[in-house]
Parts: C-alpha cells; sequence; structure tokens
C-alpha cells in the first residue's frame, strides 16, 4: 500500500491552511497539486539553464533542448508510444483536440459525414467538433447512457456506420468517474473504418496507459492532471497521420526553410510546434512523469478504491444526499447533490471550513440535462488524499447541510 503520508510531505501546499483549517483539497479532477520535485525542476531550469530551445550553438540551449527532448522520451515511455516522433505537445487537452480538429479533421470530415460522442463529453471534446461539424456540414451523434453514468454499449452497433468517420470520447468522466469501455469502441470503430481520439485528461493519474495496446488513433491529455504544471499538454497521434496532416500554426520551428515563394515544413514532432514553446513547463512535466513512474500502478488503484469506497459510505448515510454515477468501474470521484440545496452553497460553506471541492456543471452540460439538474459537488481524490481528510470532509459537510435545511 502507498505511505500516504510520505507522500504528502512531497507537496508542499498540503500544509497550507484556509480560513484557518488545515487544507483539505477535494478538487483533483480539475488539477493536481505538484510535488517538490516538479516545483524544483522548474525553479532550476529559470535559475541555471534558461535558454531557447533547438538550433542554437551555446551551451545553454543545448541544455534546454536537452532536458526538453527528454521529457518527449518520457512521456512516449509512459504512453508506450512506438517513437517519440509521435508525441506533440501543446499547451493542454483542449489545444490537442483542436489540433486534430483543425488538421485531421478538417482534411477528412465533409457534408453528411459522422462525428461520434459521447452524452459523458467536457465541453471541450464537444465544442470543437461542432465547429467543424458547421463548417463542413457534418452530422454529431451520441453515445446515450444508462441512469448510472455508463454507457449503453448496446446502441454502438448502430451509431457506428459507414459514414462514421470519427469517433472522439473520453477515457474517464470528469464528471461521474465512469471509466469507459474505450477498447470494445476502438475495435468497433477501426471495423467501420473510423478513426478514434480519445480524451484522457482523467485517465493518466488513475491507471496506466497503453496506445499501442487499445490502438487509438488519437490520445489527448494535460500535465497539470497529472502532477505537471499547468500550459502543457500531449497529444499521441500514429505517424501515418501525423505525415498526412497539415499543419496548424504556422511561425518559427515548425519550418525547414521559408521564401515568399514557398514554405517546407519540418519534420515530425516539430511540424506541429510552432514558436517558443512552454520550455519550463515542460522540462517541469518531466519530473512530474518521473514522480508518476515512482509508484506502483497496483498501489495507486488500490489506495483510490479504498478511499472512493471510504467516501462514497460516509456520504451515502446522510439525508437527502444523492450521488450521481455508480458504475461498477468508476474512478475516484464523487458527484453530488443534497435535496434543493444549491451546490454553490455547499461549496462556499466547506471552503470556509478549509475544504476545497468543485461545484458547477464541470464543463458537462449536457450530461447534467441529462439527469436534470444544473450541477452538483463534485470531490475528487488523489493519491495524496488521506482517510481522515474524508472523515473531516464528511463531518464538515454534515455541518454546512444542517446550516443550509
Amino acid at each position: 500500500m502507498l505511505d500516504v503520508q510520505a507522500i504528502r510531505s512531497q507537496f508542499p501546499i498540503l500544509g497550507e491552511h484556509v480560513h484557518g483549517k488545515p487544507l483539505v483539497y477535494l478538487d483533483n479532477a480539475a488539477t493536481t497539486q505538484k510535488p517538490l520535485s516538479v516545483i524544483e525542476r522548474i525553479d532550476a531550469f529559470y535559475k541555471k539553464t534558461n535558454a531557447n530551445i533547438h538550433r542554437g550553438a551555446h551551451h545553454l540551449a543545448n541544455i534546454s533542448t536537452e532536458y526538453f527532448e527528454n521529457t518527449r522520451a518520457l512521456t512516449r515511455a509512459f504512453l508506450n508510444a512506438r517513437e517519440t516522433a509521435e508525441i506533440i505537445f501543446t499547451s493542454g487537452t483542449t489545444d490537442s483536440i483542436n489540433l486534430v480538429a483543425q488538421t485531421w479533421g478538417r482534411q477528412n470530415i465533409g457534408k453528411g459525414d459522422e462525428i461520434l460522442l459521447s452524452m459523458l463529453e467536457h465541453h471541450s471534446n464537444i465544442v470543437p467538433w461542432q465547429m467543424l461539424a458547421e463548417e463542413k456540414g457534418a452530422v454529431i451523434k451520441v453515445i446515450p447512457i444508462h441512469e448510472n453514468g455508463t454507457w449503453q454499449v448496446e446502441t454502438l452497433d448502430t451509431l457506428i456506420n459507414e459514414r462514421t468517420k470519427l469517433v472522439a470520447v473520453n477515457h474517464v468522466s470528469n464528471a461521474l468517474g465512469t471509466v469507459n469501455p474505450i477498447e470494445t469502441l476502438i475495435a468497433k470503430a477501426h471495423a467501420a473504418g473510423a478513426k478514434v481520439l480519445i480524451d484522457g485528461a482523467q485517465s493518466v493519474t488513475h491507471m496506466p496507459i497503453d496506445v499501442q495496446a487499445i490502438d487509438c488513433d488519437f490520445y489527448c491529455f494535460s500535465a497539470h492532471k497529472l502532477y505537471g504544471p499547468t500550459g502543457v499538454g500531449v497529444l499521441y497521434c500514429k505517424r501515418e497521420l501525423l505525415e498526412s496532416m497539415p499543419p496548424w500554426r504556422g511561425g518559427g520551428e515548425m519550418i525547414k526553410s521559408v521564401s515568399f515563394e514557398k514554405t517546407t515544413y519540418n519534420e515530425l514532432p516539430h511540424k506541429f510546434e510552432a514558436g517558443t514553446p512552454h520550455i519550463a513547463g515542460v522540462i517541469g512535466f518531466g519530473a512530474a512523469i518521473e514522480f508518476a513512474q515512482s509508484l506502483s500502478w497496483s498501489d495507486v488503484s488500490a489506495h483510490k478504491k479504498e478511499i472512493l469506497d471510504y467516501a462514497t459510505s460516509q456520504l451515502g448515510e446522510m439525508d437527502g444526499l444523492r450521488i450521481f454515477g455508480t458504475a461498477e468501474e468508476k474512478a475516484a470521484v464523487i458527484s453530488f447533490n443534497v435535496g434543493n440545496i444549491h451546490p454553490f452553497d455547499i461549496g462556499t460553506l466547506l471552503d470556509q471550513q478549509g475544504i476545497a471541492v468543485r461545484t458547477g456543471h464541470h464543463c458537462t452540460e449536457p450530461l447534467w440535462n441529462f439527469y436534470g439538474v444544473p450541477g452538483t459537488v463534485r470531490a475528487s481524490f488523489a493519491i495524496y488524499t488521506s482517510k481522515e481528510e474524508i472523515q473531516t470532509f464528511a463531518t464538515a459537510l454534515k455541518k454546512a447541510i444542517t446550516l443550509l435545511s
């Protein structure tokens, strides 16, 4: 089992106080906290090696480039991609999805073609496809869900057909924690000739990812969901697709040569990385991957399941509390409401007791329209969440409910 206290000692922010109370951070689906190794790696870059990467002839540029590209190699291994050329750095999951929509999507999706999403999608995996569909005259279809927050898998055989060009779904729901059966979906989509994009923003901290094993065409996630800095994202894409896709942004680094008559584009992965990137962030992300890989996935999974089960049992004892998303296979996320109490009011009173949760629609408005509610309170857990914190949370929630009832 994980030594939770030893892990907590590596995260400086967990020792902070909010409104005079010890911080209980339960907003990990929004962003995870950062271990000291990540903070120190970023600090060291700016103090000792700050320089722009690639093409530089001086020592600092060479060192910065080495550190930056080392993170690409770490990311390749983390995802088990075939080669580093299949790893594109972006500004986040949203940026990665938009890159695919504006390159592969605009090139391959036309009038009457179909894009399949699911009811569980984050707005970042809905809006870019709506924009593309409007431009191209394509049709968006949606995988429906059961009341417990799982896909109606039985509908896939009718939803996926010869008109389906792309399936874009999340691996894990940010709102409900549902772990989706993407392997089944990918096999069906590929059999129909469709490509598959997986939004992995919520899955990368919960389970090992092997893009070759699941055989997705695109996989997207953000560094800040994996103990890394904000402003850094990853797009994994199979080489043969990247080779066929046009660049999205033009500028420096993504070119081999430029004249006013013609520009020749750079090789992969640089073809899709125009301009100066978030160098410090990518280098810090390397430390985050090293931290994540220092942990046992089986221990991480066991700890999160223990915390999720304990929190679910604590909340289940409270009158009028309804948990949304009760899939058998579920990540460490609980979304709930209590009677007619507004989620924001609960979140505000919890904050006054030092407890950080998320309230609102969690960028999944279509999902909450399905349930007929405007939003929920969401508590999401991490490797550093302790059972003592869950007890503190439950006690504070009972107090908040009493005050608001």
